[in-house]
This record gives structure tokens, C-alpha cells and sequence, in this order.
């Protein structure tokens, strides 16, 4: 249903630090599910952690952590999303310490530069990360390391030992984790951005901006009372979003065991919604079709989509029913879908609908904690990223005359500053306090957001033109077997001299191969007819110039975007 004006707001779980959000959980859940999961994933077996036992070992390891000095000190977080993960989390940002989440896919040589730079005392790690401990070790400049899953190393602690030692603390009557005032507006996270156009830096997050983007966001959403863990924790999206916003308010988080394991797990979990990026989405979408193709029901899925369409219009919801097959591929109780991170497009969003399952797509960033705006559980506008959240301004600069500038954000979840970097810091906050996002965009006149593009890809031709590649890249993307897409600037084969906009495809070869386009000229034709038919459909100068076929996907960081500056932009 989508109400197509503003309706009252959800009920939300109101909380002003981690410890505080923690015990409120447990006395509002106290038997509920906080955290499942598999310690084997072939294993059919399900580990439940409740609400109460998450609360108790929290307090326990807090209590450890700042016996052995934790408190004030920064701590590097490396490894898959784990209990292990959660629980050192929650507890070093409810003792004091000051958390540096880490991507584990990150070289051996760069996690102990950034833990460095970081100056952190301590290296949580799981036993996935292991293989870099060495160098980590060496290099970093850390004296403590601390496994958090799996067997630790000779000499190192665990988690689960340093769980039970506070817990016997806790028992003697050490009252040292309850007693501590935490101070909201001071350091409590530096986020290490991936960054998709170079290295990325340090954002300072506060125990605020963290707390202040879930409790205002969530008055937005309807969430579901289980949902799946399958982004990155070291994300902001993945440890703001997906964890602090679902565990504040009582869903059951159930971590998957990776992406390999996803349809198998959703199918005996049977989530009713998902944190998803774009790609994720992207990927369930591709199945769909690709099942339907495979089975020979493709036109009885278009049918249906035509029909339950026509229903709907008449008032009549039959999508449960009518797609209950595809939809039993999902589990079966899948409804929602919360997406952000990058642009996704309307027609995949528009598809998701039609079969009963809403896509709310969002926006935002690192530097805001993540979260900036969102489509509501029933109110969506098409090609919008929704409005910003409660107790948040958003300003277009320096607007053109289709009222499309630079995105602006001010608000409490708006981070510290840069670590280190006072330079950059100050580059980005104007006179008011607005933060820069990089982002170009607009707003319409209800408020709701539009986002064109990122300022650091705009393609500024000679002749003053302005091009930002991800519109193009959106309109590209719905052409039948383009799996990725990136736009640049290049030369024309032809003429050197002359600038051009270069469309390299990454194609879904095997969607190809059926249709009977199986030679890399067939390929290469194929594509250039399709560009040149949604050239039709773009503004002059932002035609396609040349089309590149590549025969592996593009480098991706940990979060599942491209990454534009490994792309050899070379014509060949």
C-alpha cells in the first residue's frame, strides 16, 4: 500500500547510549531472540541467544574490558559479523573505549598501517583474520590482541574467558561498568570509509550521532520482528542499521553464514524483511527471472504481474497468492526490503512491489552515521532515496536552475570530523555547520530527496557541459544482460581529439548464450544497438559515445560498490 502522503509516525525505542540500549532490550525482551546462528553452516542446528543472556554476557565482558584498562583506549574490531562481534562492540562502546571497526578483506600490510594510525591499544579479531595476525602483530603497534570466535592464537585471550572472568567480578560486586557516566558527545567510533575513488579516511562517530540516527530513523520505519546480518559490520550500514537499529527495538537478528548460504538460510529462517545493498537485491532479482526463464514460466510471471497489477488498481491485493511460488524462495514471509548504499533502479524496484515485497530505498553516509533519508512503509516516490530523518536539515548548495546542487546534511548524527585530518574536515562543513556529502542532488517541494549523483564522478566536458555518469549508468542498467555498468569520460577511437562518453559493460554472459548472442561480435552488436536506442531517450550531450565490453566483473570494496578508480579507462 503506499498512502501517497505522510501518515503518523512508528512507535520507537528511545535510548541515549549502548549500555542503556542493552538493558532496555533485555527488560522489554527479556525472552525474545536478540541474536541466531549456525556454527557449522551445513549443520541444520540454530544457536538462540535471548535478549537476557546477550545483556548478562555484555556486562560481563564489559566489566573484564575495563579491568584490563580498556576504558579511553581505541580497539580495533576485525572480522565477520559474529556474537563474538556484537558483544565487543556493544561493550567497548558501553565501557568508554573508543571502537575501530576494520574490514577484514583489507591487506595484512593496510589494516596494520590504519590500526597504527588509529593508535589502538587492543585488536579484536575472528579466527577469519587470523592469517594477517602476524603482520598485524609486527606492524601495528598494538600490544593486545583479543580472538572474539574460533580458537585463538598461542598467547592471545578470548572473549568467552574474558566473558566469564567478569562475569565472577560482576558476582563478587564490581559495580565498575554500571558506575561509568558516559559522556554521548565524546570520540566513541572511527569508521574508516572503503572509499570508491581512492583511499578512504576516519570518521569520528560519537555515541550521539550513532544513537541519535537509529532512535530518529526508526520512527520511519515499520520494521518486522526478524531480519537477517548479511552486510558488513565494519559498515556503518551493516553495524548502525542492521544491529544498534534492529537490537534497540527487539528483532531477532539472525547472521547468516555468508552470501553462498543466503537463499538456503532465508528459506529456513523465513525472514520477513532485509538489510540489503543494492547488488543483493540486484542479484535476487536475476535469480527470479532466471528461474522463470529456465522453467519456461517467464510469460506466466509477466501474466501474473499484469493481472495482480490490474487487481491492485481495483483494490484487490492478491500477491501472496498469487506468487506464493517465488516468493516460497525467499521463505515465504519476506515482505520488505530496506535498501541503501547506492542507486538502484526503479523498474527492479517497481518488480519487487508487483510480487508483494516493498523496497524502501534509502540514503546514506558514513560521515551521517549512516542514515539521511528513506522511503516509509507506505509512502514511497518513485526515483526518490525518501525523506530525512526527524531532527534532521537538508539543504541543496548552490542550486541550478532545476534546483540540482550539492547535497547538504545538519543534525546530530552528522559525524565529529575527519581523525587526523583537520584539513579535510574543514573542507566540508560550511559557515552554518552543514556537512558537504559529495552528493548532487534535489529536493522536491514535500521535502523528499533526489540524488543525481556523485560530484567526485561528474564528467565536465570542454564545452562546459555537466555529466554525471550514474544517470546514464541507471538508464544502461535496464537493458537485458548488462549485469554491471560504469560511464567515464574517454577519446573516441575515431578521433582521439575528440571527448567521449564510454559505457564499459560487464555483460551477463550466460543471459546472452540463450538468447543466442554467443560470439564477441554478436556481443559487441548486441550492445551497441541497445545504447544507441536509450540514447535515443537521454538529453543530446549525454549521449553514449562508446560501448566497451569487459569479460570480468569490476573490483568491488567490502561494501559492494565499484570501485571507479581501479578501471583501466584505456581504448583499446
Amino acid at each position: 500500500m503506499n498512502r501517497g502522503k505522510n501518515y503518523p509516525l512508528y512507535t520507537t525505542t528511545v535510548f541515549p547510549d549502548f549500555r542503556y540500549m542493552v538493558e532496555q532490550s533485555a527488560e522489554k525482551h527479556p525472552n525474545s531472540y536478540a541474536l541466531s546462528y549456525k556454527t557449522d553452516p551445513n549443520d541444520d542446528k540454530i544457536v538462540h541467544v535471548t535478549y537476557t543472556q546477550a545483556r548478562d554476557d555484555i556486562r560481563a565482558l564489559g566489566t573484564e574490558e575495563i579491568s584490563m584498562g580498556l576504558r579511553d583506549k581505541k580497539c580495533a574490531i576485525i572480522g565477520t559479523c559474529s556474537k563474538g562481534w556484537i558483544y565487543s562492540y556493544f561493550s567497548l562502546m558501553a565501557i568508554g573505549a573508543v571502537t575501530v571497526p576494520l574490514d577484514k578483506e583489507m591487506p595484512a600490510e593496510d589494516l596494520a598501517a590504519t590500526i597504527a594510525k588509529a593508535e589502538c591499544t587492543a585488536v579484536f579479531y575472528g579466527a577469519e583474520a587470523a592469517a594477517k595476525l602476524p603482520v598485524i602483530r609486527e606492524k601495528s603497534g598494538a600490544g593486545l590482541f583479543i580472538c572474539m570466535n574460533g580458537e585463538a592464537a598461542e598467547g592471545d585471550l578470548h572473549t568467552d574467558a574474558m566473558t566469564a572472568a567478569g562475569n565472577a567480578k560482576l558476582i563478587a560486586g564490581d559495580r565498575s561498568y554500571f558506575d561509568y557516566e558516559i559522556d554521548a558527545d565524546r570520540l566513541a567510533s572511527i569508521v574508516f570509509t572503503s572509499g570508491t575513488t581512492g583511499k578512504g579516511k576516519g570518521v569520528m562517530l560519537s555515541t550521539k550521532n550513532i544513537v541519535f540516527d537509529m532512535t530518529q530513523g526508526m520512527y520511519n520505519f515499520d520494521i518486522t520482528p526478524k531480519t537477517l546480518m548479511l552486510l558488513p559490520p565494519h559498515h556503518t550500514f551493516g553495524s548502525t542499521v542492521n544491529i544498534v537499529g534492529h537490537y534497540s527495538q527487539g528483532s531477532e537478528l539472525y547472521l547468516t553464514s555468508g552470501i553462498k548460504y543466503l537463499m538456503k538460510e532465508m528459506q529456513e529462517q523465513k525472514p520477513r524483511h532485509l538489510i540489503f545493498v543494492p547488488l543483493f537485491v540486484e542479484t535476487l532479482y536475476r535469480r527470479i527471472w532466471a528461474q522463470a526463464e529456465k522453467s519456461g514460466e517467464a510469460a506466466t510471471l509477466r501474466k501474473g504481474i499484469k493481472l495482480s497489477n490490474g487487481l491492485r488498481k481495483a483494490g484487490i491485493d492478491m500477491r501472496r497468492k498469487i506468487f506464493k511460488k517465488v516468493l516460497d524462495n525467499f521463505g515465504g514471509n519476506l515482505e520488505m526490503i530496506i535498501c541503501g548504499g547506492a542507486a538502484l533502479n526503479q523498474d527492479i524496484i517497481d518488480f519487487f512491489d508487483a510480487i508483494g515485497i516493498t523496497i524502501l530505498n534509502g540514503y546514506g553516509i558514513t560521515e551521517a552515521s549512516p542514515l539521511i533519508s528513506c522511503n516509509r512503509n507506505e509512502w514511497q516516490k518513485n526515483g526518490s532515496v525518501g525523506t530525512p530523518i526527524i531532527g534532521e536539515e537538508v539543504k541543496i548548495a548552490d542550486p541550478d536552475d532545476n534546483g540540482e546542487g550539492e547535497i547538504c546534511v545538519k543534525g546530530p548524527n552528522v559525524m565529529l570530523g575527519y581523525y587526523k585530518d583537520p584539513e579535510a574536515t574543514a573542507a566540508v562543513f560550511d559557515k552554518d555547520g552543514f556537512f558537504h556529502t559529495g552528493d548532487y542532488g534535489r529536493l522536491d517541494s514535500d521535502g523528499w530527496i533526489y540524488i543525481t549523483g556523485r560530484l567526485k564522478n561528474l564528467i565536465i566536458f570542454s564545452n562546459g557541459k555537466n555529466v554525471y555518469p550514474e544517470e546514464i549508468e541507471n538508464e544502461l542498467s535496464r537493458i537485458r544482460g548488462v549485469l554491471e555498468v560504469v560511464v567515464y569520460a574517454g577519446e573516441s577511437k575515431s578521433n582521439p581529439q575528440k571527448e567521449v562518453i564510454v559505457a564499459e559493460i560487464y555483460p551477463d554472459f550466460e543471459q546472452l548464450k540463450a538468447d543466442g548472442i554467443d560470439t564477441d561480435e554478436k556481443i559487441q552488436n548486441y550492445f551497441n544497438e541497445n545504447v544507441k536506442a536509450a540514447n535515443g531517450r537521454m538529453a543530446p550531450y549525454k549521449k553514449v559515445g562508446l560501448v566497451k565490453i569487459r569479460k570480468t566483473e569490476f573490483i568491488k570494496n567490502t561494501s559492494r560498490k565499484i570501485t571507479r578508480f581501479s578501471i583501466d579507462r584505456s581504448i583499446s
